[in-house]
């Protein structure tokens, strides 16, 4: 569908990626991965023919329409939501339109006349390639693609100018899922969505037609969705048949080959080298000497492995002691005019809590971020600190209130306690900072790198109950590892508003639900828990409900404990039937990996043995077998994760939590 050969982009001395070559088939999901500035928006630029490559070709069959989305920029206004998200049928629209003029056109005509029988078989035509548009599905799928994507009834006739940033990608967003072009690229889709809408997003491009390429830093859409990865790294680009996970694993096992073979190869060339320097000027060994010099110039030099990137770690400074009870609402209320956001809300967080806040935009969880730290004032109720508490707080708009006159290192320098401050420089290079970055003024900063800013000012500064609203928005995957590491060893209180399940699932115990027109709600798990539990509520809810009765009739109760045992053991034997086989090729294939993996592991020991760096054939043996390890390896990981997927899928389906 999509071939790309020998690309190079190129700014300046430095080169982002050059000899890129892959081809894109119907249906396939791609994931571009790579440290933020590797290349990954760039590849897509050239893709969608937005940015001329330095070189190379990328190219597609007549007729193949592209659809790109962009990490941010879009604004859109003078139409109401609803044309904007038309006019994405823009062909049935133009059809449409043309039909009714020629019709009223029709109208003026003798209809014994020729035109009047021309004019006839025109529309006719025209209303056969209407048809094959399909326009009777226009306006269900706009309503469908748009409540999907969060928006209500009530926004479609608001001008899209009204929306904010967020909302604007997600108008764009709407628009490409409506066109439905055979390529999609999308560079970090779910950067703004809710829980809700990602879980709708990920479930809707699961399904979709055509082909994805992907950049995210959300490990879970990565690892649900895409069966390839091309990971960009110090100037070049290379393959990995699998999803994000995968290609950690995979790309750590090839390192470490490389590495291998590549000393392997030094030791025999030193081994040959010593052999002609100590005999170059003895005239029996003449022979010889000049037999190796020939052998050395006949090796094929393996290159000599690039280091990975190092990978920083952050430690907080040990916080101050506090109380049993961090933080306690009682009895309060919120409203903002007519809109009310809660009332009546009791919360309490205790010393070493970890807490995600979920739910859709505007359901008040920034509202309550703001009151549980004291920033701002319920209407009624009561809100306290407990002992000596020590609270930061890290919001979106923290990264305007940085002073742009300021270096970056000036900012967290400023920002930073007697105890943080020789951290300063390390947790800057953990959030991308590296280099003479630190030294730019904040003033030149996007507005990514703001928020990064403020997020390292704020992470510098001494507390024991941290509260962070979307912290990863504007991280790379190392970046998010190194502040979950940090987070997880952190003896203090934390409140995180995310949607990033991957980041927050093996931080925290307990997930708070904001929901429009609802109290909030505890759930006491993890992101993977509460949305099981959710979805398993909603399940039976809707089971549950009772039909509609006309008037007179009895609503009969809820369902008796017969059927309700009747149902329960249905859904176990339904449970047993699906899942059991696939659990079950799952648990060999994962002792076949186990035995494949000690079998390389066996190979690469052997390799940099002296038994095999003396003996070129056994090095080359050795060299092959490990080759066709790692390709069985590859095709074992494929399959675990084509099994994983469809274990989700089912288990997700029959309301079952995952092991």
């Amino acid at each position: 569908m999509i071939s790309v050969q020998s690309l190079r982009v190129e700014f300046g001395a430095r080169v982002l990626f050059s000899d890129l070559s892959f081809s894109v088939q119907p249906r396939e999901r791609i994931a571009f991965a790579g440290h933020n500035g590797a290349g990954k928006s760039t590849l897509m630029k050239c893709i969608a023919g937005l940015l001329e490559a330095s070189g190379g070709l990328v190219s597609a069959p007549r007729g193949t329409r592209i659809g790109y989305l962009p990490q941010e920029g879009i604004h859109v206004g003078g139409r109401t939501l609803w044309q904007e998200t038309e006019s994405a049928f823009g062909e049935s629209i133009t059809l449409r339109e043309r039909i009714e003029r020629l019709s009223h056109d029709l109208t003026q005509l003798d209809p014994r006349s020729s035109p009047y029988a021309e004019l006839l078989d025109e529309i006719g035509g025209l209303e056969l390639r209407l048809e094959a548009t399909n326009p009777e599905r226009m306006k269900p799928r706009i309503e469908s693609v748009l409540q999907g994507l969060g928006f209500k009834r009530d926004d479609f006739t608001r001008d899209c100018a009204e929306f904010s940033g967020g909302w604007q990608m997600r108008i764009a967003m709407a628009k490409l899922f409506l066109q439905e072009p055979e390529v999609l690229l999308l560079d970090e889709p779910t950067n703004h969505l809710d829980l809700d809408t990602q879980v709708w997003v990920e479930n809707y491009l699961t399904a979709y037609p055509g082909a994805i390429l992907l950049i995210s830093h959300d490990r879970g859409l990565l690892d649900g969705l895409c069966t390839r990865t091309i990971a960009f790294h110090h100037g070049r680009a290379e393959e990995y048949a699998g999803n994000f996970s995968f290609f950690e694993r995979e790309s750590v096992l090839r390192r470490e080959t490389l590495l291998k073979q590549y000393q392997a190869q030094q030791r025999e060339i030193s081994d040959h080298q010593r052999f002609i320097d100590r005999f170059r000027a003895s005239a029996n060994k003449a022979s010889l000497v000049q037999s190796r010099i020939k052998l050395l110039a006949k090796i094929e030099r393996i290159p000599a492995p690039e280091m990975d990137d190092a990978v920083m770690n952050f430690k907080f400074p040990t916080p101050p002691a506090s109380g049993h009870l961090v933080a306690k609402l009682e009895g309060v209320a919120k409203s903002y005019g007519a809109i009310r956001v809660f009332g009546g809300f009791d919360f309490e967080i205790n010393r070493g809590e970890k807490i995600a806040i979920v739910g859709p935009n505007g359901a008040g969880k920034s509202t309550f971020c703001r009151i549980i730290t004291g920033r701002e004032a319920p209407d009624a109720g009561e809100h306290a600190f407990g002992h000596k508490v020590a609270c930061a707080f890290f919001s979106q708009n923290h990264a305007d209130e940085l002073d742009p006159d300021l270096t970056v290192l000036e900012t967290v320098e400023r920002a930073a306690s007697r105890e943080s401050l020789p951290h300063a420089r390390n947790l800057l290079g953990c959030f991308l900072f590296r280099g003479d970055d630190v030294f730019k003024r904040v003033g030149v900063l996007s507005g990514g790198e703001r928020s990064r800013v403020a997020l390292v000012c704020m992470l510098l500064t001494p507390a024991n109950f941290l509260i962070l609203d979307e912290p990863t928005n504007h991280l790379d995957t190392q970046s998010q590892d190194v502040l979950q590491r940090a987070l997880i060893d952190y003896p203090g209180s934390v409140l995180i508003v995310s949607h990033n399940r991957s980041f927050l699932d093996p931080l925290v115990q307990k997930t708070l639900e904001f929901r429009p027109g609802r109290q909030p709600t505890l759930y006491h798990g993890n992101i993977s828990y509460y949305l099981e539990k959710t979805a398993a509520d909603e399940a039976r809810a809707a089971f549950t409900k009772p039909p509609v009765r006309s008037a007179g009739q009895e609503t009969p109760g809820a369902v008796s404990r017969k059927d309700q045992r009747r149902l329960d053991a249905e859904a176990r034997e339904r449970r047993t039937r699906l899942l059991k086989p696939l659990e079950a090729e799952l648990a060999a294939l994962e002792a076949k990996i186990a035995e494949m993996e000690t079998a390389q592991h066996t190979l690469t020991s052997f390799l940099s043995s002296e038994e095999c760096a003396s003996d070129s054939d056994k090095l080359r043996e050795t060299s092959t077998a490990i080759e066709r390890m790692m390709q069985s390896l590859e095709n074992a990981y494929s399959r675990w994760g084509e099994l994983s997927d469809e274990l989700v899928t089912v288990r997700a389906k029959l309301g079952v939590a995952e092991e």
